[in-house]
C-alpha cells in the first residue's frame, strides 16, 4: 500500500488545553525569556519560588485505560470493564509548595467558594506558614510567589495583600498547564495514589490526601523545579506552542 510505502501512520489525535492565538503563544514566549533571565541572574531563585493552587480529590477516581491493560495471548478474550465517573464524595485541597518540600496545605470547607475574600485569607495562612516553615525566606522577603492569573487570583484586594507584604509573583502565561509545576508534578501524583481506590467518606480522602503529601520527599520537589526549567526551554524551542511531552 501506498501508505506503508510512504511510512505513514495513523495517531491520535493530541487534546490541548486551548488552541492559542499568536498573542497567546507570544505571551508565552515571554514569560518563558523573562524566568530563564532571572534565573541566569541568579541561580538560586528555583529555591525562592511557592508555588500553588486548588484541586478536587475525589472518593473514587477510575483507573486509567493504561492502567487496566493486561497481557494476553491471540486467543485469549479482550478484557472489558464498566464506564465509571469520579465519585461524589470529594473535598477541595489547597496546597502550596517550593524545592524543600510543602510549605502550606489546608481543605477547602464543604460549600465554600474559593473567591478572592477565601483565597485572601488563604494566602495569609500561607505567609504566615512561610514565616514558621521557611524563617529565614520570610524575614528576608527574598521569595515569590508562583500560581496562575484566575479572576480570584488576581482580584485587588489579593494583588493589595501581596504588595503591602512585599510577595513578588512570578507570572504565569493563561492556558499554560504544562507551564505549572503543580499540574505536571503535585497534582498528577496525588492523584495517581487514589485511582481505582474507593473511599466512604471525605475524611478518609483528606487522610490519604495528607499522608501522601506528607512522604514526598525533597529530592522530588527538586526535580519537579528542575523540569520546570526545561519547560522554559522547550517552549522556547516550539515558539510558545505546547510541546510535546506536556
Amino acid at each position: 500500500m501506498l501508505a506503508e510505502y510512504l511510512k505513514i501512520i495513523r495517531v491520535s489525535t493530541k487534546f490541548v488545553p486551548r488552541l492559542l492565538t499568536e498573542d497567546q503563544k507570544n505571551n508565552h514566549l515571554n514569560v518563558c525569556y523573562d524566568l530563564r533571565e532571572k534565573v541566569g541572574n541568579d541561580p538560586q531563585i528555583l529555591f525562592k519560588v511557592v508555588t500553588g493552587d486548588e484541586t478536587w480529590c475525589y472518593g473514587y477516581n477510575p483507573k486509567t485505560k493504561q492502567a487496566l491493560s493486561q497481557r494476553k495471548t491471540p486467543n485469549s478474550l479482550k478484557a472489558k470493564k464498566v464506564r465509571q465517573v469520579s465519585s461524589n464524595v470529594k473535598i477541595m485541597l489547597i496546597s502550596f509548595f517550593d524545592a524543600n518540600g510543602i510549605a502550606h496545605k489546608e481543605f477547602v470547607p464543604p460549600g465554600q467558594t474559593v473567591n478572592q475574600q477565601f483565597y485572601l485569607k488563604v494566602l495569609q495562612r500561607l505567609h504566615n506558614s512561610i514565616r514558621k516553615k521557611r524563617p529565614e525566606m520570610w524575614s528576608s522577603s527574598d521569595w515569590f510567589l508562583h500560581h496562575d492569573n484566575a479572576p480570584t487570583h488576581m482580584a485587588l484586594s489579593v494583588q493589595q495583600f501581596l504588595v503591602k507584604n512585599k510577595i513578588t509573583v512570578i507570572p504565569h502565561p493563561p492556558y499554560s498547564p504544562n507551564l505549572a509545576p503543580r499540574y505536571f508534578f503535585l497534582f498528577p501524583c496525588m492523584k495517581d495514589q487514589v485511582k481505582g481506590n474507593c473511599f466512604a467518606d471525605v475524611s478518609k480522602v483528606k487522610k490519604k490526601m495528607l499522608e501522601f503529601l506528607n512522604n514526598i520527599k525533597s529530592e522530588e520537589f527538586q526535580k519537579c523545579f528542575q523540569q520546570w526549567e526545561k519547560c522554559w526551554y522547550k517552549c522556547i524551542e516550539s515558539k510558545g506552542k505546547y510541546f510535546e511531552g506536556d
